[in-house]
């Protein structure tokens, strides 16, 4: 692959000081309480497809397919699709999802992605949208600015791709680079903004849009859905049996089980150009204690289908997999379900995720494959299966079932509102409102797949004597007011992040509203993580409002965030009031849910077939790029051992291994963060055929691993180990380990690159 450009570390560019020593302050009295707490068969099969199970009961509120075609008979759009490398600094980055201290990256797994999925009316070119997936945490308000600027650098021909019509969304991987967020909090455990992390994904993610404008052709859409049946589980069953017995008989299961695919095929030679699915499942396969970026287990599934596709005579090439997010706030991957790590081989208890101790630090939830105990690599590959086996299932079928999308219009809105005493009628009449951001004591005791710390507990009291010591440091930095108290009841508030300011605003007061429509396919994007119930609440409502214009069939809705701002969750007012980790992180108070559909179907009409305007823009969030503080030591200098040399090979391979073994070798290394490689690879294994060599693994594979570590951190000396763990079915060979890497001179910054190549060693 060719190398799209090289990020070099540097001296970090001066950031402002205004308000240094208070931040510091601030920084080092939370990052000890965050850092701990944001936070079957393994080859089934288990999915069904919708078409033979139509008489199922209703699990995601998809309808049945409207008719059956063979071929393309729906209407046409403009059809795009891109991707690109956003894989950031591999090492001395802490990850984004956990918010745990410790987990500061040491390598890499597998590269992260940008995937842009363009679709226009064929008849008005001002008419379309760019759906993003990001195989990270989720979007974020100044990753948004950064591509709509640099989206606008690209010249007047990308005019039409705006505020309105950029969908921003994230996989919700926990296994990524972080300290690109626009808000304080989520910098804490990153000691800040990182650059290179940030222009990585901003990069990346406009180069993706850009590849996806460049191969519009007209062409079909059509969808389908299948249900996964092993893939996800609630971890707040005792939250979501809060919601009325009578809503939750329409469902035969307590978290969604259905995966919605929308096919995109070009009409020129009915090649399929790309596919985009939805389904809720939390990116928290990969444990907590795992150092190796990844984009976890969506991120293997997008992977696996566009590997499976390649060469394939239904796809074009460039075919592009995209696995979003749906209402994940209170789904995990890890199926087995939560256990006590206390030697008592018991479960942990249903009300708040607790062990014999009275506390959840020994509670974690397990994955399919849980028994291997390495930090969630093989359970995070089977669940990316599961969902890659249903994607296929789907798309094998659709060539002779499915639903066409008709209707010729595409339609979007977006805009901004500040949820800070926002008020509204609900239904019945009632005024109620919104609050400015807090989270409340559960959201310390973090969740079953990444407990928190201290004696915090899932539906905790917010009494004194709960957690005395917090009850003193949530006043040190500051004390809610009476009306934001009585505003996010029964919350009690452990930190008001929306009313905390300085340096600069610690959460988002201010979220994206924003829906997306071709045909009969409404998208709604969400600034939080939706709750099971809370999703299906909000696609009923938004498919109602829809029906108005959407007549000739029946409206299907989908779910895809966190997407444009990170706004935490979105819970029912039910759920909110039992006060567990996803409720207490609601972060709008008990009525954030009624108020998103309000905002959504009081401007629905924006996206009516006949709908010339969009709705006011609202007040723009805080860019705090300039802003953001940054304690990130930059690279210094590299420097290879006395009579050794950058690249050079310390430990070769042994000469033999039966496949299914691991084949570790190690380099005299440098740090990756000198050059991200980004459209590159770092590592790879090439196969000797005859006199030449041909690359079989890179870091695209699950399979090869990139392990880097500081040996002396005075004289720069560090060192590489690549592992290929090797396949059962990995063809019997001769084959050797490459190693690239770039080094920063002490004098001058300047960085060099180099390459080291191992022994040769055989496969049978």
């Amino acid at each position: 692959m060719a190398q799209r450009y090289s990020q070099q570390s540097g001296p970090s560019a001066p950031r402002r000081t205004l308000f240094a020593l208070i931040s510091t302050i601030s920084l080092f009295v939370l990052a000890v309480f965050v850092a701990s707490n944001l936070n079957g068969a393994p080859k089934i099969n288990s999915f069904r497809t919708h078409a033979a199970d139509s008489g199922a009961a209703r699990q995601n509120d998809m309808p049945p397919p409207a008719k059956t075609r063979a071929t393309a008979t729906g209407d046409k759009y403009l059809l795009g699709v891109g991707k690109a490398d956003i894989t950031g600094p591999v090492v001395e980055i802490n990850f984004a999802g956990y918010a745990a201290a410790s987990q500061t990256g040491t390598g890499l797994r597998q590269r992260i992605y940008s995937r842009a999925f363009i679709v226009g009316d064929v008849n008005n070119a001002n008419d379309r949208f760019v759906y993003v997936i990001l195989d990270t945490q989720s979007g974020d308000t100044a990753v948004r600015y950064g591509v709509l600027e640099g989206i606008a650098a690209l010249g007047s021909e990308y005019s039409v791709y705006g505020q309105s019509n950029l969908a921003l969304t994230g996989t919700h991987s926990h296994s990524g680079p972080g300290a690109w967020f626009n808000y304080l909090l989520p910098q804490v455990t990153s000691l800040g903004f990182d650059e290179q992390s940030y222009k990585a994904i901003v990069d990346g993610t406009v180069l993706s849009i850009k590849r996806a404008h460049e191969s519009l052709q007209e062409g079909y859409l059509d969808f389908d859905t299948v249900d996964i049946d092993e893939a996800n589980l609630s971890r707040s069953l005792y939250a979501y049996m809060a919601n009325p017995e009578s809503e939750r008989a329409q469902y035969s299961d307590s978290v969604d089980k259905t995966m919605t695919v929308l096919k995109f095929q070009r009409a020129s030679d009915s090649k399929n150009i790309g596919i985009l699915t939805w389904f809720p499942v939390h990116g928290t396969s990969m444990l907590e204690n795992n150092t190796h970026v990844s984009g976890d287990n969506k991120g293997v599934a997008a992977l696996m289908f566009e590997k499976a596709i390649d060469g394939d005579d239904s796809a074009a090439d460039g075919f592009v997999a995209g696995f979003s997010q749906a209402n994940v706030g209170d789904t995990t991957p890890n199926v087995l379900g939560a256990w006590c790590d206390d030697g008592s081989g018991q479960m942990c208890s249903f009300e708040n995720s607790t062990c014999a101790d009275g506390k959840s630090q020994s509670c974690h939830g397990r994955g399919p494959l849980f028994e291997k105990l390495d930090l969630g690599v093989s359970s995070c590959y089977e669940i990316g299966r599961r969902q890659y086996a249903g994607a296929k299932s789907v798309y094998d079928s659709l060539g002779s079932s499915g639903t066409p999308v008709v209707g010729t219009s595409v339609k979007s809105f977006h805009f901004y509102n500040d949820m800070s005493y926002y008020q509204f009628p609900l239904d019945n009449g009632t005024i109620v409102q919104s609050c400015p951001a807090a989270l409340g004591y559960s959201f310390a005791a973090g969740t079953t797949d990444g407990p928190g710390a201290f004696d915090f507990t899932q539906g905790d009291s917010g009494s004194p004597d709960a957690n005395p010591i917090w009850s003193i440091i949530k006043g040190l930095l500051k004390e809610p007011t009476p009306q934001q108290k009585a505003c996010q009841a029964p919350k009690p508030v452990l930190l008001d992040v929306g009313e905390l300011d300085t340096p600069y605003a610690w959460s988002p007061n201010i979220v994206d509203i924003q829906l997306l429509r071709v045909g009969q396919f409404v998208i709604i994007i969400s600034p939080s993580e939706a709750s099971t119930m809370a999703g299906r609440r909000w696609r009923d409502a938004v498919k109602e409002a829809a029906s108005e214009f959407i007549t000739d069939t029946e409206p299907t809705v989908v779910l895809g965030g966190p997407a444009n701002t990170y706004a935490h969750y979105v819970t029912t007012t039910e759920e909110y009031g039992i006060q567990r980790y996803e409720g207490a992180s609601t972060l709008y108070g008990p009525f954030e849910l009624n108020a998103y559909i309000n905002l959504t179907v009081s401007n629905i009409q924006y996206i009516a077939p006949t709908a010339t305007g969009s709705p006011p823009p609202g007040p723009s969030p805080p860019d705090n790029r300039e802003n953001s503080l940054s304690f990130i030591t930059p690279v210094v200098t590299d420097n290879a051992p006395l009579g050794q040399s950058f690249g050079q090979v310390t430990v070769q391979p042994n000469a033999s291994y039966a496949r299914g073994a691991v084949v570790n070798t190690t380099f005299v290394g440098a740090n990756p963060r000198n050059n991200l490689r980004l459209e590159g690879t770092f590592a790879a294994v090439e196969k000797q055929n005859g006199l030449s060599w041909t690359r079989v693994r890179d870091d695209t594979d699950w399979s090869l691993v990139y392990t880097w570590t500081r040996t002396n951190f005075l004289l720069g000396y560090s060192e590489v180990v690549i592992s290929w763990e090797t396949e059962a079915d990995a063809a019997p060979g001769t084959y050797r380990v490459k190693y690239y890497g770039d080094s920063k001179a002490l004098l001058g910054g300047r960085i060099t690159a180099f390459e080291g190549t191992s022994n040769t060693f055989t496969l049978s």
